[in-house]
């Protein structure tokens, strides 16, 4: 009989077993573990919400968030509001009154904008109605506020001349001159424009400049501030608008300006998040957000505007014109999904393929030293086959191969024992086997010697 044949093959095959498992366990722990990326709709071009957020999406990769943005950039928020309504992005910027996405809800308001008119005292402007027949500027480039301030003087009976800076403006019209930011207070002094109209956030720098131009252009420095006195109608027929209070002294405290609180009406840039997006992903973003204000109002002072929707309680928030994401609302009322409840699923998954592995594992184990048990028990078995072979072997070549043979299996016997946990009752049987075999060979090969002495044969 030959050497003893080892089952080798069958530990192979159990390990392929585990790969399926080990497979599962591999793809969970990357799910669990790498960073969430969302595409996020920025607009409109040039404006500070596309600096802030851009300004966002790099501080989350510096501090390796769990969060990261890809940030995609539109000319006006009409087509950054479109791409989440057609779910090419995940976030975006929107202005609900250019276009109100049916999937957005809102995540945080990123900037809150006032309609409000500055004006030269000479000018005669103490309220809205009084900007019938003048030419009120507004800023270059703002094609969403001009379409607002349209709408807000057909609420009033005006109509937007077509004759911007010649002419006699119609007494039941008022005529919008864009100007550039330089150009305000020649423009004023000249008789170009009557006064500025101005749709921006009233605490922002780039307003109290606009401000503060219009008052060096007036005599004595003396400049109003006029906004609208009927904000409830307009909000009755805009609900997408909003309502704004402009505190008193906010441009000046000697003198006064305004004088007292302005009532009026505005927008809002706000970042939104699809209807669908997971609350815990939504809950983050906003999270994070409100947490790197203060290192973002750093590189952007536009961060330093960054509110909470206003509401009163859940109901009112979900219910609202413009309803706030369940995600944001987690974070505001400090109900966000711990990590049991946000990952509980795939918690169970894992101690499942957790109990399955180490079963596996245990199953492996018994099998394998069950293996390695056959092995020995395997060449025991071959030892005693040889030890009666010897006994009946007379041929002295056959009897030196068992001795070999012999020497071949005790090798392979101590090196299992020495890599691998051996039972000691299996281990004792295969030396008793080793040490029979070897003393039956040698006693076959000394009976097949011829006498060296011929005194030693009697």
């Amino acid at each position: 009989m030959g050497k003893a044949a080892y089952p080798k093959g069958r530990e192979a095959l159990l390990l392929l077993g585990l790969i399926p498992i080990l497979i599962l366990g591999a793809v969970a722990a990357y799910y669990l573990t790498r960073p969430t990326t969302l595409t996020i709709a920025v607009a409109p071009n040039g404006g500070t919400e596309p600096a802030l957020l851009r300004a966002y999406a790099d501080e989350l990769a510096r501090r390796r968030s769990g969060i990261r943005l890809k940030v995609i950039p539109f000319d006006g928020v009409r087509e950054s509001a479109e791409a989440l309504k057609a779910g090419k992005a995940d976030l975006a910027v929107v202005r609900p009154d250019v276009l109100m996405p049916g999937n957005g809800l809102t995540l945080v308001v990123l900037r809150e904008l006032a309609i409000f008119v500055s004006a030269p005292s000479a000018a005669g402007i103490t309220g809205f109605a009084n900007v019938a027949g003048k030419r009120l500027a507004m800023l270059a480039g703002r094609t969403a506020d001009r379409m607002l301030v349209g709408n807000l003087a057909a609420h009033h009976g005006l109509a937007l001349s077509a004759d911007a800076e010649t002419g006699v403006v119609p007494p039941n019209a008022v005529s919008l001159v864009p100007v550039e930011e330089a150009e305000i207070g020649a423009a004023l002094r000249t008789g170009r424009i009557d006064a500025m109209m101005l749709v921006t956030t009233p605490t922002s720098p780039a307003a109290r400049r606009v401000v503060s131009l219009v008052q060096e252009a007036s005599e004595e420095d003396a400049a109003t501030i006029v906004g609208l006195a009927d904000a409830g109608a307009v909000l009755a027929r805009w609900p997408r608008l909003q309502a704004v209070t402009i505190p008193a002294a906010l441009f000046g405290g000697n003198p006064r300006l305004p004088a007292e609180d302005v009532a009026t009406v505005g927008s809002s840039y706000r970042l939104m998040a699809r209807a669908d997006l997971s609350r815990s992903v939504a809950a983050e973003v906003t999270q994070h957000l409100f947490e790197m204000r203060a290192a973002l109002a750093d590189e952007v002072t536009a961060a330093e505007s960054i509110t909470h929707p206003v509401y009163e309680d859940t109901a009112d928030a979900t219910s609202a014109r413009l309803p706030i994401h369940p995600g944001a609302l987690d974070y505001y009322e400090r109900e966000q999904e711990t990590f049991i409840e946000r990952y509980e699923s795939w918690i169970y998954l894992v101690a499942i393929l957790a109990g399955g592995v180490g079963s596996t594992l245990a199953w492996l184990r018994q099998r394998l030293g069950r293996i390695r048990r056959e092995r020995i028990e395997v060449a025991t078995s071959r030892l005693l086959e040889l030890r009666s072979e010897a006994r009946r072997e007379t041929n002295r070549g056959r009897l030196e191969a068992m001795a070999a043979e012999i020497d071949d299996l005790a090798a392979s016997i101590a090196r299992h024992a020495l890599n691998r946990p051996t039972e000691p009752r299996t281990l004792g049987a295969a030396n008793v086997a080793i040490e029979a075999a070897r003393s039956t060979v040698r006693r076959g090969l000394v009976r097949e010697d011829p006498p060296k002495n011929p005194q030693d044969a009697t």
